[in-house]
């Protein structure tokens, strides 16, 4: 089972993947953006909103190097973490 952070502001170091899961409608959406340092912008990718379980997939595939750095999670007001998604810590 996964195990992911909560994203907090400042916590993240620059170049961290967080996805943020909001409502679209009755249902959940998400999408991805990297952490920049400051006085930047984050990348936010891609532009489109997707399904949980699309937007873990596309975040663990925009990791990079040999480590496995956590993935963070921001739940907007009214989402609630499912379970089933794994773990947050």
């Amino acid at each position: 089972m996964e195990t992911y952070r909560q994203y907090r502001k400042d916590a993240a170091p620059p170049g961290s993947i967080v996805i943020k899961f909001y409502h679209s409608g009755d249902q959940i959406r998400g999408f991805i953006r990297k952490v920049a340092g400051p006085g930047e912008d984050d990348a936010i990718f891609p532009g489109e909103e997707m399904e949980p379980d699309d937007a873990f997939r596309a975040a663990r595939n925009k990791m990079t190097g040999s480590e496995s750095p956590p993935i963070y999670v921001e739940l907007s007001e009214g989402v609630r973490w499912d379970p089933a998604w794994g773990m947050l810590q």
